[in-house]
């Protein structure tokens, strides 16, 4: 039986992952370690809590101690555990750094200390910066534009460093835009329906022409796990859906799908270090028989589905911090 540290799996898609690999095979076991900041949500996990094969615990990746005391226990590590968004780096980037590269080198040296047989850190498209023409390579030099993006930037290769170093079996994922059900609603995607669904403003940085690429949670699970089981030591593998779409776009999307108008479009001044594109190349992840199984449009109407079917969900979380947040950032009201 594999027995698996999950870290920051009370998050978007750390909490969709664990959810993917419970359903996928009877023979695991799952400690998720969680710190539970504001994105961190139990209520992701609720319909899998009381599954014999899972266990939370609450606590943070910079605790040394409590690290080591769950390490020994598991073969597998996956680190999903960061600070995540980009518009909170720029305010606030020592939170970033603490937990995206101190918080990784924890996690690596007792993974070390216990000779464990996996370790996948999470990492991101946005370590690359911005590419006007073409597509980013595994092998491309890494030029990050926020803080945030330089903390897992720094992190990706530090775990790198201790595979060439320590010989670590590391495999490390570079995802593009993820959206899907059980994301906090302070990304575009699920910011917008959500506001959409309340016919609140939606806040375009810009022109609204920066470029994603979209790749629906559920395919980036399943592309995690065919990293991690098949993946060579030490390399990177980009994740991609090919779903390149620019911010208004997806904004004209979500309104047609919430049967709203344009009127909700309000275009804000655009946010400090803003890529303006992002882009994949995926052939070496394909290589390992992997590739998306969604329809963008298919998933992104569910995604609007299981919103409008979960206001339990994400109208608690739309206030109190949320709002003094949206209101400090975006300058309007909700």
């Amino acid at each position: 039986m594999q027995k698996y540290l999950i870290t920051g799996g009370a998050g978007f898609i750390g909490s969709n992952f664990i959810r993917y690999m419970l359903s996928k095979s009877d023979d695991i076991t799952i400690i998720n370690l969680d710190k539970l900041t504001y994105a961190g949500n139990l209520d992701n996990l609720k319909d899998i809590e009381s599954d014999d094969r899972y266990r939370f615990v609450k606590g943070d990746i910079c605790d040394s101690g409590l690290v080591n005391s769950l390490m020994k226990d598991v073969s597998v590590v996956v680190n999903f555990a960061a600070e995540s968004h980009v518009d909170r780096s720029i305010g606030t980037p020592d939170e970033f750094i603490q937990t995206d590269i101190f918080g990784c080198f924890i996690l690596l040296e007792a993974a070390r200390k216990y000779g464990i047989e996996r370790f996948m850190q999470i990492s991101t498209d946005e370590v690359y910066g911005s590419i006007d023409n073409g597509l980013f390579k595994e092998t491309d030099a890494l030029m990050p534009s926020s803080p945030y993006s330089a903390s897992k930037a720094g992190a990706d290769r530090l775990v790198y460093s201790y595979y060439i170093t320590y010989q670590m079996p590391v495999v490390i994922p570079r995802s593009s835009n993820n959206f899907g059900p059980y994301q906090y609603p302070e990304k575009l995607i699920s910011l917008f329906i959500t506001n959409a669904l309340d016919k609140i403003s939606l806040p375009v940085y810009g022109d609204g022409k920066n470029v994603r690429d979209w790749l629906y949670v559920q395919d980036n699970c399943e592309a995690l796990d065919c990293i991690l089981h098949h993946g060579k030591d030490g390399e990177v593998y980009n994740v991609g859906a090919g779903n390149e779409k620019d911010n208004l776009e997806i904004t004209q999307l979500i309104i047609d799908a919430t049967g709203n108008t344009e009127n909700l479009i309000t275009f804000v001044e655009d946010r400090k270090g803003h890529d303006r594109r992002y882009a994949l190349d995926v052939s070496k992840i394909r290589s390992l028989g992997w590739e998306p199984r969604h329809d963008f449009h298919s998933a992104l109407n569910e995604t609007v589905d299981w919103y409008r079917d979960n206001r339990w969900w994400w109208e608690k979380l739309k206030s109190g911090e949320y709002l003094e947040y949206y209101r400090h950032h975006y300058k309007r009201d909700l």
